[in-house]
């Protein structure tokens, strides 16, 4: 393994000297031309548009559009120049504009939607604009793409993901995401700045995101920036719906067991918007007619989610923003002498507001706060028992872009929050409440507060067309574990040839939060922090990326990747009662690597993507599997995965989804023995364990397919949609364990969903 990451940090350190030995044109000085900025924009609903190139292709300089649709080229030369400005499923735009020297003009543009995709225009820029940035590990999937991926009938943004080479899952009914090598709590999950701690519904079935309510979504797989915080494995940056400022509509949806209702429109005052978005489910409906086994009844199970947002434009240069965000899933069980009730939800809210001090200096203020519960309450004969935890978070953010020049960009920030983690578990069997900082007696009730102080500087300089750089640092103080922990971060790029461009980073990344849960199950997950008896859980990031282009409307990629874990932690089953941090978990350490390789085609009628990533996860715990080196649950090592979308016209379109995993490890047994009492017969049988995680499965495969039938009702645009989950009906394993009530010991496997097939409707007005 050593040898690895030697290997990769040798190349990686090769190519930084050789980038900077190389015999390219000096960089040029800073410009001080003229200079044009503003905001791009859908011209039928006013929305800004994130990620729309800009590009002057007489001078082949250019601009994105950043989270907030904002873009900005300087160091233009006097003159009349022609300006395209185009994004992926709306029609390309051209401006003339005369520059006199020094002049800084803002100027917005509108984009009209289209069903012609500008494959050569957008690639084009696409790719001049990359030169002068660099994106290491990010993927970004078009959300009119994600709306087409089905499962179960609902279109998901992580069931998307997942989809993705590297990103992996426990299980084919589980919505987490397990990032080359990293659990889900190790990734960054955030919603218009809000975090989002638990983002499952139908306890980890589908995520909490609706794909009607979401605008952009970005996935940084590993070696993200200084700008985010506190995770070891990667970034989800999920951005909300505005609202159309011209006219209200909306969109329903009625499926077999969800529907979903989504409204915008602009506000009753100028320069306002304002969306809102919900799901439902409705099993307790249908439940009555498929339970017929009173001694067995099938549980109720049903969720909801609410998103909302309230945009307003003060002036020319401010703008602020109103985000909310609820979920909640509920399960109850009954039978005679038991009830049970689970629960498990989000509640988060964001005020953001933007301003443009000038052309060139873009700021950000956020005030977030999200809480996140779970638990459950049962009675059994009388007896209770209850489970209650949460984490609270109170955050306040301020973020700067300064576009120095053409070749220099900076951003800097500060960032402050406040926890507060409640767990309250009893298990005496009386419904009396504990008091606060109980820790005995069958009952745990305790609150612990924290505080953490952080902030960053990062900056991109370009020092020749064919060379860029990346570098960062951020620094973070956690008041409970008395910790300061600083994290360097660079990334280079470097234009090989106008066909390929090589792309090397190193990051140090922090994670002080830490989750206790249960596989397969997310219900239980309990956060809690660092404190001063375990330390913070760290990791190096290595990596080395190729990109090319082997055919105009194509994009390939081809990471290799290291990370070394540091202090990671796993749940201690053996403790029953504990007042720290280190009386839950054990300590230990880990590494993941690999390749990955990621062809994509996100533009004309056939789009979609193949993708294929071989993986080693090891970890080791000094008291877990006799301190020798294992592959965790989520240890895949070939991963394939391919995604197709056929717009065959306007009124059908087609798409298949189909994934190959390697089958996951599980810890089987080795032999049996029989406990035999006096007086008894056979006894009751049990197993010793092998190695931990020492077996594998079968290996995991599925096809789901789609159909979706485009028409008029009531003279609204009108869908019929059919979806085939598993067509072929392969029943992969959940679990596997051995049953030991008679005299020969059994193999039984909990199997996953056979074919599902389900039908939806959705309806625009």
């Amino acid at each position: 393994m050593a040898t690895m990451r030697l290997l990769i940090f040798m190349l990686i350190l090769s190519i930084s000297l050789w980038v900077e030995s190389s015999a390219a044109e000096p960089a040029p000085p800073p410009l001080t031309g003229a200079s044009l900025s503003g905001f791009v924009k859908d011209a039928e609903s006013g929305e800004t548009l994130i990620g729309a190139t800009v590009y002057m292709p007489g001078i082949k300089k250019g601009a994105r559009t950043n989270k907030n649709g904002y873009y900005i080229i300087s160091g233009i030369d006097q003159g009349k120049l022609k300006v395209k400005i185009s994004y992926v499923g709306y029609e390309v735009l051209e401006k003339e504009i005369s520059f006199s020297k020094n002049q800084s003009i803002r100027m917005d543009f509108e984009l009209n939607p289209t069903e012609a995709m500008t494959e050569q225009v957008t690639v084009e820029a696409e790719r001049e604009i990359e030169k002068r940035q660099i994106t290491m590990s990010k993927i970004n999937v078009p959300v009119s793409q994600m709306k087409e991926i089905r499962i179960g009938g609902e279109s998901d943004v992580f069931r998307t993901l997942q989809l993705l080479p590297g990103v992996l899952t426990s299980s084919q009914v589980s919505s987490g995401l397990y990032i080359r090598g990293g659990s889900p709590d190790q990734n960054l999950v955030l919603l218009d700045g809000m975090t989002v701690y638990n983002p499952s519904h139908l306890f980890g079935f589908i995520s909490t995101f609706n794909s009607e309510a979401i605008k952009d979504v970005e996935l940084i797989k590993g070696g993200y920036p200084a700008e985010f915080t506190s995770r070891l494995s990667s970034v989800v940056n999920i951005t909300q719906k505005d609202g159309n400022r011209n006219k209200v509509g909306g969109m329903a949806s009625l499926g077999l067991v969800t529907s979903k209702l989504s409204l915008d429109g602009p506000a009753p005052w100028d320069g306002g918007t304002w969306f809102a978005g919900g799901r439902i489910t409705y099993f307790d409906l249908i439940r009555p007619a498929l339970d017929t086994d009173p001694l067995n009844p099938i549980p109720d199970i049903g969720f909801k989610d609410l998103n909302m947002k309230v945009t307003q434009e003060i002036g020319k240069n401010d703008k602020i923003f109103l985000s909310g965000f609820y979920s909640r899933d509920d399960m109850s069980f009954k039978r005679p002498g038991m009830d049970m009730n689970m629960f498990m939800g989000n509640k988060a809210g964001a005020f953001r507001w933007n301003h443009i001090f000038s052309s060139d200096v873009f700021s950000t203020f956020l005030f977030s706060t999200s809480y996140y519960n779970n638990g459950f309450n049962q009675n059994l004969s009388g007896f209770d028992m209850k489970i209650d935890n949460s984490i609270l978070d109170f955050t306040g953010k301020y973020d700067v872009d300064y576009f120095v020049s053409d070749v220099l960009t900076l951003k800097t920030g500060v960032e402050l929050k406040n926890y507060t983690f409640k767990y309250d578990q009893n298990w005496t069997g009386s419904s009396e409440e504990s008091e606060e900082g109980t820790t005995e007696g069958g009952r745990l009730k305790l609150k612990v507060e924290d505080w953490n102080y952080s902030g960053y500087l990062q900056g991109n300089y370009q020092f020749t067309d064919l060379m860029s750089a990346q570098a960062g640092v951020r620094v973070e103080h956690w008041k409970l574990a008395k910790k300061t922990l600083i994290d360097p971060r660079m990334a280079f790029r470097w234009q090989m040839q106008e066909w390929l461009a090589v792309k090397a980073s190193y990051g140090k990344y922090h994670q002080y939060l830490r989750l206790s849960s249960v596989q397969d199950f997310t219900l239980f997950d309990t956060w809690l922090p660092s404190d001063t008896t375990i330390n913070p859980s760290y990791a190096d990031h290595f990596i080395l990326s190729f990109e090319t282009h082997p055919a105009e409307d194509l994009d390939l990629n081809f990471d290799v990747y290291y990370k070394k874990l540091h202090n990671i932690s796993e749940v201690r089953n053996d403790q029953l009662e504990g007042s720290t941090v280190s009386d839950v978990f054990y300590e230990g350490e880990g590494e993941a690597y690999g390749f990955e390789v990621f062809l994509q085609k996100r533009v004309g009628k056939i789009a979609g993507w193949i993708g294929y990533g071989f993986g080693f996860v090891n970890a080791k715990f000094e008291k877990i599997n006799n301190g020798n080196t294992f592959n965790p649950k989520y240890d895949r090592r070939h991963d394939f995965k391919a995604v197709l979308q056929y717009d065959i016209n306007d009124t059908w379109d087609v798409g298949a989804q189909f994934q190959m995993q390697s089958g996951q490890p599980y810890t089987g047994s080795s032999s049996r023995f029989n406990k035999v009492m006096y007086g008894e017969g056979w006894g009751k049988g049990m197993t010793f364990p092998t190695d931990r995680y020492g077996l594998r499965l079968p290996m995991s495969h599925q096809l789901n397919v789609y159909g979706s039938y485009t028409t008029t009702m009531f003279g609204l645009p009108f869908r019929v949609i059919l979806d085939v989950y598993n067509v072929y009906s392969r029943r992969d394993i959940l679990q596997r364990q051995y049953s030991v009530d008679g005299e020969d010991t059994i193999v039984e496997d909990i199997k996953l969903l056979p074919i599902l097939p389900t039908f939806s409707f959705e309806l625009k007005f």
